[in-house]
């Protein structure tokens, strides 16, 4: 039977961190799952490439060896204002850093090798929900599943078709930003993590893989706008305003030919649900990356529906069932955390308040440490 006439388990939208880890899960507990990614594998993506240490075992349980892997642990964060003035705490757990290209490389191989049909550079149009079906409709052909997950990240044309409400809401200061990174060669140290805020944005430089520097900045569109949408102009008369960026932007050595970039940042609530499709990841709800959780997020997020999923597909919970269970629990996982970071983005990003919460923030440590634990979790 071809791969098209085949009803699947699961299908799952998106090929990142939560749509491969959740794939493996479900192909391990013999599943038939398939998964569609507009890409071809390796590729690059907009991320901080910071992973707190939650996600360590889960990685490893999943194929990965990062024991093996040599990777730089981050213990250290710095913070600058704009103004150049600074703080530096510990970061408790702690993190790792390791490139998307490599990961999501990685775990995609996992995810062929243990059965599931992985079909790059496919574009999912639609998804449809009739008689307990879903009909996926792609650029290529239509499938069918039993379940299906949306692991598309921040923004996707889904979000459009579907009219999510996030995707719907006039510009502010939530949803409008843009994400820009790059891979670089730098002096800095590699158990440290530091975010540099600039006017309406900040940006983030820690170790990945193979020597290499993780660069990657947030900012409005409005930023960009301003600079005749030149991101290079951007980058001299806006955050090199900030001296510590002026110094990284005028000494390192950029490994792109060009950044990689992502508009339509949005970090408005979204629904956890949508015509009956479980959404994972920034699919579900979108952490402001000077939280540097994202990734672990996507993770843990893929172990709570692989649970909820395993229950519906062997017959304990009924759809209605497991929908409200998996909502349930991804909200006690993680609202409280997105609502901090929501609050955290509040005091960054216009100039004044930015240098002067930093200055208040100096003298007393206790407040950093007790705001890292507020967008961190525990090993799952």
């Amino acid at each position: 039977m071809s791969i098209e006439n085949s009803t699947y388990d699961l299908a799952i939208v998106g090929g990142g961190l939560a749509g491969l880890a959740l794939s493996i899960q479900c192909a391990r507990q013999g599943y038939q799952v398939i998964l569609f990614e507009k890409e071809k594998y390796p590729f690059h993506k907009v991320c901080g490439e910071y992973i707190s240490f939650e996600s360590w075992n889960f990685l490893e349980e999943l194929g990965v060896p990062l024991s093996e892997m040599n990777l730089p642990e981050i213990k250290k964060l710095i913070v600058s204002a704009p103004n150049g003035n600074s703080i530096q705490t510990t970061l408790g757990l702690g993190g790792f850093g390791i490139s998307r290209f490599m990961l999501d490389n990685y775990l995609a191989r996992i995810a062929k090798t243990s059965g599931v049909v992985v079909m790059e550079e496919t574009k999912v149009n639609d998804i449809v929900f009739e008689n307990e079906t879903f009909h996926i409709k792609t650029d290529k052909a239509s499938f069918l599943s039993k379940v299906a997950a949306g692991t598309f990240g921040k923004r996707s044309n889904l979000d459009i078709k579907w009219k999510r409400s996030f995707a719907e809401n006039k510009p502010n200061k939530l949803n409008n930003y843009i994400g820009i990174k790059y891979h670089i060669q730098t002096n800095w140290p590699n158990d440290t993590i530091a975010l540099h805020n600039f006017k309406d944005g900040y940006c983030g430089i820690s170790q990945v893989d193979e020597h290499r520097f993780c660069l990657c900045y947030l900012t409005t569109a409005a930023n960009l706008v301003r600079c005749g949408n030149n991101i290079a102009l951007m980058e001299k008369n806006i955050l090199s305003q900030n001296t510590h960026l002026q110094k990284i932007f005028s000494s390192a050595k950029v490994l792109y030919q060009s950044p990689v970039t992502i508009s339509q940042i949005s970090f408005d609530h979204k629904t956890q649900i949508e015509n009956h499709v479980l959404l994972i990841g920034d699919a579900a709800g979108v952490i402001t990356p000077l939280c540097g959780n994202g990734m672990s997020m996507a993770l843990h997020g893929s172990k709570i529906a692989f649970n909820c999923i395993h229950s519906l597909l062997n017959g304990q919970l009924t759809r209605e069932e497991m929908e409200k269970q998996y909502q349930l629990r991804w909200k006690k996982q993680f609202s409280s955390r997105l609502r901090v970071g929501r609050i955290i983005q509040r005091f960054f990003g216009k100039t004044w308040v930015t240098n002067i919460f930093i200055a208040l923030l100096k003298p007393i440590p206790g407040i950093s440490q007790w705001l890292i634990r507020q967008t961190h979790g525990q090993p799952f």
